[in-house]
């Protein structure tokens, strides 16, 4: 088992080199069509398994398509980590979908909604 402090140095710079992979390397139009990010990664204790959380913006069919895409192309991205991190072996990568900032815009959206709702409708702020 790794300490934490280098569990959490290898997320860091895997979450890098995924970033960098994402925007120069993969060639997939199916990633390329939407507009993808790495949020987090979750690298387990024993640095065998790293969960990428990638967020998309576009639509539900481009987002389904830009995950196929990250699936088919998990072992290309495994590869090259193997190739630019030193590890004694290369983690197992698995693509997650995260839609936490979409889910948070749409609760500023609800709250944003409701403060107008409740002011006067002679005042103005």
């Amino acid at each position: 088992m790794a300490t934490e402090r280098r569990v959490a140095r290898v997320a860091e710079l895997i979450k890098r080199e995924v970033s960098q992979l994402l925007m120069y390397e993969i060639r997939d139009e199916r990633v390329g069509a939407g507009m993808v990010s790495v949020t987090d990664v979750e690298v387990s204790g024993d640095l065998q398994h790293a969960k990428v959380f990638v967020s998309i913006y576009s639509t539900d069919e481009v987002r389904r398509s830009t995950m196929a895409g990250l699936k088919a192309a998990s072992g290309f991205v495994r590869h090259e980590l193997g190739q630019r991190i030193r590890l004694r072996r290369t983690p197992e990568v698995v693509f997650i979908e995260d839609r936490s900032i979409e889910r948070g815009s749409r609760v500023l959206s609800l709250l944003n909604q409701l403060e107008q709702q409740s002011k006067p409708a002679g005042t103005s702020e």
